[in-house]
């Protein structure tokens, strides 16, 4: 498999048009690659993970990533039935610092329906065309309907020691873990545990569980096959309450918001 089957070498050929690409993934990988142009990403019929040098995202439906030009990223849908919606913008002198960063974000109904334009096109854009002014709108757009970027990313872990640990931790998401009982499973103080920690992907224990366990109901909640009720449990929350709240903080919306919404495709 070559990146050439994504087109990715066709992106930068001509360094002045917005680059449109849709297609079914077919596979469950797209190599580490770079290109001159920032991507915008959306994907539908499943989830995917980005991975960065120093970030593996989570990408669910109705949620955007930003990708600024030059950061070495691949993509790993969940399934081969995903869809990826990709426009390819051009760097622009004075593009707002929104640009410079990458990030995850809600998709309002103002995009949506901004991409439902972009269904059926496919190669470059041309300044003087007019499906050119219709994605340079929505880019225009991102920085004032976008909001807050969303915490929908997991450090990488390079630290041996907590490899091991967040590994169980990803693998055990409904079971009541406790910091006292991973430091002692793993033979740490729990003082060792919380500077690996910190020192290494840059979070808490609490918030790497907390953002482990949302991404994973996430997931179970794109499936539409549980109840919401089912969906905490099984991300380890025995108050429904306490779950929605945590989601609307990580996500900015219910739950059950999430799971009643719609995509371009339906």
């Amino acid at each position: 498999m070559t990146t050439e089957k994504y087109y990715i070498v066709e992106v930068d050929k001509d360094n002045t048009s917005i680059y449109c690409h849709h297609d079914l993934m077919g596979e469950l990988l797209i190599p580490p690659h770079t290109h001159f142009k920032a991507q915008f990403l959306y994907v539908e019929g499943g989830i995917a993970y980005v991975k960065t040098e120093k970030n593996t995202y989570f990408l669910p439906a109705r949620h955007y990533m930003w990708i600024p030009p030059g950061v070495e990223h691949s993509i790993h849908p969940n399934s081969e039935d995903v869809i990826m919606r990709n426009l390819y913008f051009p760097v622009e002198k004075n593009d707002p610092d929104f640009y410079d960063e990458e990030g995850i974000y809600p998709v309002n109904d103002l995009l949506l329906n901004l991409l439902l334009f972009t269904n059926r096109w496919k190669g470059n854009l041309q300044p003087d065309n007019r499906n050119y002014i219709i994605a340079k709108a929505l880019k225009v757009l991102l920085p004032e309907v976008s909001g807050t970027n969303l915490s929908l990313s997991l450090p990488i872990a390079k630290d041996s020691r907590l490899i091991k640990v967040t590994d169980y931790i990803i693998n055990n998401l409904s079971d009541n873990i406790t910091f006292s009982g991973l430091a002692k499973q793993f033979g740490l103080s729990t003082r060792t545990l919380h500077r690996i920690f910190v020192k290494d992907i840059g979070m808490s224990f609490i918030q790497f569980f907390t953002i482990s366990r949302m991404l994973k109901a996430v997931e179970l909640l794109q499936n539409k096959e549980m109840q919401i009720s089912d969906v905490a449990l099984a991300v380890g929350y025995n108050s429904l309450p306490t779950f929605s709240n945590t989601f609307y903080k990580i996500l900015k919306q219910r739950p059950s918001e999430y799971a009643n919404g719609r995509n371009i495709l339906e």
